[in-house]
């Protein structure tokens, strides 16, 4: 009978606690910002999917895939110039999301949550390039934030590059932009 309680509570208690978390995709967000010479444009893309798997407060893997055929600008009022600017995002010269409608972010690692942050490692997939990305996760209950800056060459978006283009002046484009993600678990 001994062996048998014994067997039990390191059966209910010997196991380290997982919590699988989905996504609340209609109270999550990723905001864009991309700057150029002249100023900067930002905008919103919808995630489609994602989860999160917790152990011991840290984030031992997830998955977030977002839509690009949703990717929007909220800078300009102007209509005509908006649905430019977007239609151009959406383009061969940016994300090419007719050919490439999703991007994905794979948790690989992390470190456990102190004070509310951790370091991340991840791989983002962009245009089917994949590269390792890092950055901090701060953490407010099921609430999870972050800002990653992406060299966006790397994906192959070279569009207005002062990498590959000389004279650009004014129309140059920074290599640089980042994500602004909220993510909301239920």
């Amino acid at each position: 009978m001994k062996r048998l309680s014994t067997f039990l509570a390191v059966l209910l208690f010997g196991f380290t606690a997982i919590a699988q978390e989905s996504v609340n995709i209609s109270k999550s967000e990723v905001k864009w910002n991309g700057k150029k010479v002249t100023g900067e444009h930002w905008g919103y893309v919808k995630m489609k999917k994602g989860t999160l798997e917790i152990k011991d407060n840290e984030i031992v893997s997830g998955q977030f895939i977002v839509d690009m055929t949703t990717i929007n600008n909220e800078d300009l009022e102007d209509k005509k110039w908006n649905d430019k600017l977007v239609g151009h995002l959406k383009s061969d010269d940016f994300f090419s999301v007719e050919k490439y409608p999703e991007s994905t972010l794979k948790v690989i690692e992390s470190t456990s949550f102190k004070n509310g942050e951790a370091a991340v490692e991840g791989e983002l997939t962009i245009k089917d390039i994949t590269h390792p990305v890092s950055f901090i996760v701060k953490k407010d209950g099921k609430i999870y934030t972050t800002i990653v800056t992406l060299d966006r060459t790397k994906y192959n978006i070279k569009y207005g590059s002062g990498k590959f283009f000389d004279n650009l002046g004014d129309n140059m484009i920074y290599d640089d932009f980042t994500l602004e993600a909220k993510i909301v678990t239920e």
